[in-house]
């Protein structure tokens, strides 16, 4: 498998002094860009930045999407309605964790980088490339946010540009031919949220020549640092987190074995799967049905290559207690009242270890899609495998098309910010109350159905300007 891990260590007690250097007053500026190595360690102080960022995002993302229900008194608890307001806490969080990653890439590019000859082009291309991923996560989930401290307000098109720019940089900088795939596999995903679909379809075929490419940030529970979707999903008792009962067979996707200290997954923030799904789906988008089952076929054979373990996953008993009707044994399930029973994705855990996929999963077959005759039914093949394959990662929102507006916070100490940014976008297709984690359970069957399949309502209302941006 190649593996790009971006790994956490054991040095953070030097990366926060240098990170914080102007508020201490035994390391001043001058005295740390003066020291041996300064850029090492910026780089250091840069990995923890992008884990923690990643951490506030995926968690966040998750429960606001149709992936997971907060079903305990931890995290927000209003993003599952959605409710999204610029006066909640958890906005300016995920603001400030994004605008953080930007700010450290740029002081590092733009003050450090010239006082330290001892960096290298992978040390630089790093740098540029989490400058360009807080503008991709900036243009995916946010209207529009500040392009620096106290600026002008740019769009989230202008951020997916931005970052494509910064992108290309680090693309040109490595040296390393799999981290060079996976930075163009970034590009890739940034020109395909613009609808840019020559160039979309140019970097995801540049990106799949690694076709097992894996862009890993890896997190360090001994240093204040671990994997919060772990957390909430398999270490935490009660679990805080649930599933949609048709995801069910996706959960967990990180766990622990032993201490959870000492063994915190690593999360995938690029990775060849996605490329085979940008590839489909631009060739759906130009008429090339043929083509686009081609490219899931290869997915599929590559989610079939992707590692899996048995876990012992007993203590799970979705037991948050804000919801307590969440099936615990193997019951069929139905994506909505219309369609049909499914058996297998709710899994008995009590039974024994049950399967994880650690990368990717899903129940998608060969046969699924051959069976399939219309434009309509493969691009909701498409997006169902999209969800099942990001499961966990703090994707399936900007598919949503929901976007987070700007902090209260910045909105009164930035008078860039106009009361158009200060609102979140709900597209009208989206349930309210929680919709989209509803369910009913048959008492006699067990058998549960959703209350929506988000999928099949992505594709009812593909013409919304917020969705599906290769069919505009």
């Amino acid at each position: 498998m190649k593996k790009i891990s971006i790994a956490l260590s054991l040095v953070f007690t030097l990366a926060l002094t240098t990170v914080s250097c102007v508020d201490n007053p035994y390391v001043t500026e001058d005295n740390y860009l003066n020291k041996p190595n300064a850029g090492h360690s910026w780089v250091i102080g840069l990995q923890k930045q992008l884990a923690l960022t990643t951490n506030i995002i995926v968690i966040n993302a998750e429960i606001t999407s149709d992936n997971y229900f907060n079903n305990y008194t931890q995290y927000s608890k209003v993003f599952d309605q959605p409710q999204i307001d610029y006066f909640d806490p958890d906005v300016n969080n995920l603001q400030a964790s994004i605008q953080a990653l930007r700010e450290m890439a740029t002081y590092g590019l733009e003050v450090v980088l010239p006082k330290d000859p001892t960096l290298t082009e992978v040390d630089i291309a790093f740098m540029h490339f989490c400058k360009g991923y807080a503008h991709l996560l900036g243009g995916e989930l946010f209207l529009g946010l500040p392009e620096s401290n106290l600026g002008k307000v740019i769009t989230a098109e202008e951020m997916l540009k931005r970052a494509i720019d910064e992108f290309a940089k680090a693309y040109e900088m490595e040296t390393k031919v799999d981290s060079k795939n996976a930075y163009a596999l970034f590009i890739a995903r940034a020109n395909y949220r613009l609808g840019n679909k020559t160039e979309a379809q140019d970097y995801a075929t540049r990106a799949i020549a690694t076709p097992n490419l894996l862009y890993n940030i890896q997190f360090d529970g001994k240093n204040s640092v671990p994997n919060e979707m772990q957390n909430a999903t398999y270490d935490a008792l009660p679990n805080r987190l649930a599933p949609l009962p048709r995801l069910d067979y996706l959960d967990p996707k990180f766990f622990s074995v032993g201490t959870p200290q000492n063994d915190q997954k690593s999360l995938a923030l690029a990775k060849g799967e996605e490329g085979y799904l940008i590839l489909a789906e631009i060739a759906l988008a130009t008429q090339d049905l043929a083509g686009s089952k081609h490219y899931l076929n290869q997915l599929l054979d590559l989610v079939a290559l992707r590692p899996t373990e048995l876990v012992d996953d007993k203590r799970e008993t979705r037991n948050g207690g804000i919801r307590s009707d969440y099936p615990l044994k193997e019951v069929n399930v139905r994506f909505d009242a219309t369609s049909p029973e499914k058996e297998g994705y709710v899994l008995d855990r009590q039974k024994g270890k049950i399967s994880v996929s650690k990368v990717s999963g899903t129940k998608v077959t060969k046969a699924d899609i051959a069976s399939i005759t219309s434009t309509e039914e493969l691009l909701y093949l498409i997006y169902l495998l999209r969800q099942e394959i990001f499961m966990s990662e703090g994707r399936r929102l900007s598919d949503l098309g929901i976007k987070f507006p700007i902090s209260q916070i910045e909105a009164g100490n930035n008078s860039h910010v106009s009361a158009e940014y200060t609102k979140a976008l709900i597209p009208d297709f989206i349930p309210a109350k929680a919709g989209m984690d509803d369910f009913t359970t048959d008492p006699a069957t067990g058998t549960v159905t959703m209350k929506y399949d988000m999928n099949k309502v992505l594709v009812t209302h593909k013409n919304s300007p917020y969705i599906m941006p290769l069919f505009k």
